[in-house]
């Protein structure tokens, strides 16, 4: 699973995500990518979970970037317990994204393949994404 080495904090407040991506919004590695159109936390089990599906799919043909990171502390209090007694433990890491981010990049495969594969990949997001194309 990925998460941070080592952070500032613990534990961090919730706060909003909207708004649109102002950075990480353009293919810069690869020739096709992922990208995302709403705001939501995906979770570092999901990327893995959808890196796993695009190796699958390709065959370790291609080239793969992940270029999104679960760097955002989530807490869950345990089940059965009441109200107060403070915020409740780290259970995971999350990576917040907004709408327009390039989640995934492929190089190296051939189109067709390469929208196989990232569909696969949307599967296990739970985000709503479309495959675009890097255009010389």
């Amino acid at each position: 699973m990925l998460m941070p080495k080592r952070t500032k904090f613990r534990k961090c407040q919730r706060g909003r995500m909207k708004g649109i991506a102002d950075r990480g919004s353009t293919i810069a590695f690869g020739e096709v990518g992922l990208k995302s159109l709403e705001c939501a936390k995906i979770s570092s089990r999901q990327i893995e979970a959808a890196r796993v599906a695009i190796n699958r799919k390709v065959k370790r043909g291609g080239k793969l970037w992940i270029r999104i990171f679960p760097d955002y502390p989530e807490t869950k209090k345990p089940a059965e317990t009441r109200m107060g007694k403070g915020k409740g433990n780290p259970e995971e890491w999350v990576a917040r994204i907004k709408p327009g981010r390039i989640l995934f990049e492929l190089a190296g495969v051939d189109r067709e393949l390469a929208i196989q594969a990232l569909r696969n990949a949307s599967f296990k997001l739970g985000v709503k994404t479309k495959v675009i194309f890097f255009d010389n």
